[in-house]
Parts: structure tokens; C-alpha cells; sequence
């Protein structure tokens, strides 16, 4: 049993100038949020940082850099977040950074209209009118839990998933071109690509916060879906000279999105077998947790990312999976401090009915013997 963990943790740091730096360690945040300041979007910002992440640190902003140009408050932002890393994340941030710029600076996109999320262009009528309401009955009135946990629904449209093909597919032709060594997503996957690295972060952090977040809250408030504020989205690629199959994981996410993009395929079903907490994650397997899901085009699976999961072999054809690893930076604070995770891991939810079991048959026990003790 292995972590799927991603090559590249989200979106990328960047290094700002001394002079700059030397500039900000003379200012301090505010020791408490002033409720009063509306929070800017930085999203068509060059950004180091996820975007709802800048939002929430301006509400601690000091006065003059609330008057300040937002490019200005970003570079503020950035810098104070990136004093807060140790050392050698610093150099690994700063090398990440300077490896996007290389791709975001020569590559030149098929679609361009990709990388603004435009929803009319993206999704399905269904999922967008269940969005706009913004409620649970509009919610499960468009999706099926097809195992506890495991929630399926059609999202895309064919239109948006011949552009990823054909974008991801630009991509993979430029990479072979120029030789250029490209980020795997995970330690799992041999192929396929990190969607954030050329470009589509933004898209990506859209599609998180808008359309994933208010989802999760409903049905995955329990590992923070109500907080999720950052991301790491890639596609994989299995068939004929790509990956075949892969291995029994957990993700490094509190929520997975899982879209089939296409092509024509057979095999590489989904196979999920119940969620675990680190603690308990090699533990065996329950017969009601097993379940097996097919992949369509266009269609959506959403789960809790330590739920157990791994994918057939692909064994004709060639198929395409776009995924977004969303996280939530205040529910893994929590959990370092939590013993408990009862209210989503199968084996501590089990552990847990045993006890009060046992607890329930010696109060029994005690009443029973305290019923027939003789009288003095």
C-alpha cells in the first residue's frame, strides 16, 4: 500500500527580490483580520500561491499596503508566505518556479479559451443548473452515490473533452520536440502530465472553488470539503505504450475529482475498497466496501482522497483522466491533533462500535450481578 503522492505539490513559489524582501520584513501583518476589507481576486494574476489563499491573508494586511496596487499586495503576500518555509522548500520552491516559467514562457497553446474556465463551454445543463441552485436536494438531484463514499455524476461535455485531448496532446508534441523533461504527476504514474505547470492552474483553482468546494461541503464536510484552498491537477494516460494499470493507493488530497476525458478503450475500471486513516491503512478489506466503477466519457467520480482505491489494466485502446487532487490546508492542522477519524475511516468507525459494545455488555454485566447479589 502506497501514498499517491504528487510530484508537484500545487502551485508553484517564487523567489521575490532582496530589495523587495528587505522592504517587507520592516512591515508586519495584523495581529487580527479587519472584517472590514473585501477581499480582491488576484486570479488573472501571475500567482505563487493558490488564489483563495491571497484572499483570506488581505483581511490581516497593515493599512498602507491595503492602499497599494494589488500587484504589489501579491508580492507582499507571497513573500511573507515564503518566510514561513524552511530553507531547503524555499530552494525547492524557487526551482519549481523557474521550471513553469520555462514551459509558460515557450509553449504556445492550442485552445487558449481553456484556460479561462467558461462554464457555458464546460459543463453539462444539469450540473450547472444543480450548481446555480446551490443546494443538497439540487446536488443528489444530479448525483448517485454508487458505493458509500462514492459519488458519480456527468460533468463535461464532449466539445470541452476533444479541446483537453487535443490541448494535452499539443502539449505531448511539444515536450517530444524540444527534448524538454517534463514533472510526472506522482510517484505513480510513468505518464501523462501536471496540468497547473503549463498554464492551466487558474482554470484549475476555479473549478476547485466554485464548482468542487460547495459539493465537498455537502458530502465530504467531514475531511474539510467546506475548506478545501488549494490543488494539484494532472491528467494520466493509460494503454499501449502508456502506464497499464495502477496500484492499490490513497491519494494525497481530502477530496479527488476523476473525469474520463476519452478515447476509445477497454478496461481500466476503478476499483475501491473502503477509506482508512494512515493508522489504518493496510488493514483488510469489508465485503461492503468493495466496488468496481467503469469509466465514461465526460462523467465525474468524486471521493475522499484516503478512500483505497487502484485502476484495472486498460488492456485495449488508449484512455485519458483528468484529476484534481483538492486540499484543505485547515483540515490536515486539525487532524494533527485528532485521534479520532470515526466519522470517515471504516476500520476506526468498526473500532469504535466495538467498544461501545463492550461498554454496553459490562454495564450489563454489572446490573445483572447487582440484580441477583443476595440480600443482606
Amino acid at each position: 500500500m502506497v501514498d499517491g503522492n504528487g510530484t508537484s505539490a500545487g502551485n508553484s513559489h517564487q523567489i521575490v527580490s532582496a530589495a523587495v524582501r528587505a522592504t517587507v520584513s520592516c512591515r508586519k501583518l495584523r495581529i487580527n483580520p479587519n472584517n472590514e476589507v473585501r477581499p480582491d481576486n488576484y486570479e488573472d494574476l501571475q500567482l505563487d500561491f493558490p488564489n483563495p489563499v491571497y484572499k483570506n491573508l488581505e483581511k490581516y494586511l497593515p493599512p498602507d499596503m491595503l492602499v497599494s496596487n494589488r500587484e504589489e499586495r501579491v508580492r507582499f503576500m507571497t513573500d511573507i508566505m515564503l518566510s514561513h518555509l524552511p530553507s531547503g522548500e524555499r530552494s525547492k520552491a524557487q526551482k519549481h518556479s523557474d521550471y513553469r516559467s520555462k514551459i509558460v514562457s515557450n509553449y504556445q497553446p492550442l485552445h487558449r479559451e481553456l484556460y479561462n474556465l467558461v462554464p457555458r463551454l464546460c459543463f453539462v445543463p444539469s450540473f450547472l443548473k444543480a450548481i446555480n441552485e446551490n443546494t443538497e436536494d439540487s446536488f443528489r438531484s444530479i448525483i448517485s452515490e454508487a458505493s458509500p463514499g462514492v459519488f458519480v455524476f456527468d460533468m463535461l461535455l464532449p466539445s470541452f473533452c476533444e479541446m483537453m485531448l487535443a490541448e494535452i496532446d499539443n502539449f505531448e508534441k511539444w515536450v517530444a520536440e524540444t527534448k524538454f523533461r517534463i514533472m510526472r504527476p506522482n510517484t505513480m504514474n510513468k505518464y501523462g502530465a501536471v496540468l497547473d505547470d503549463f498554464g492551466l492552474d487558474t482554470m484549475l483553482d476555479k473549478l476547485m472553488e466554485c464548482f468542487i468546494r460547495p459539493i465537498s461541503k455537502v458530502f465530504f464536510n467531514d475531511v474539510g470539503g467546506a475548506t478545501l484552498d488549494s490543488h494539484h491537477g494532472f491528467v494520466v494516460e493509460y494503454g499501449k505504450d502508456r502506464d497499464v494499470d495502477l496500484g492499490f493507493h490513497v491519494d494525497d488530497s481530502e477530496v479527488t475529482l476523476n473525469v474520463c476525458l476519452g478515447n476509445q478503450f477497454v478496461g481500466g475500471e476503478l476499483f475501491f475498497r473502503g477509506t482508512r486513516c494512515e493508522k489504518h491503512v493496510n488493514t483488510a478489506t469489508k465485503s461492503d466496501e468493495i466496488f468496481d466503477y467503469c469509466h465514461v466519457p465526460g462523467q465525474a467520480v468524486l471521493h475522499r482522497g484516503r478512500h483505497r482505491h487502484g485502476a484495472r489494466a486498460t488492456t485495449s485502446g488508449h484512455r485519458v483522466n483528468m484529476l484534481l487532487w483538492c486540499r484543505s490546508s485547515s483540515f490536515r492542522e486539525l487532524q494533527r491533533l485528532q485521534k479520532d477519524f470515526s466519522s470517515w475511516c471504516g476500520e476506526c468507525s468498526c473500532e469504535k462500535r466495538e467498544e461501545k459494545a463492550r461498554t454496553f455488555d459490562a454495564i450489563r454485566k454489572k446490573y445483572v450481578k447487582a440484580v441477583h447479589a443476595p440480600q443482606a
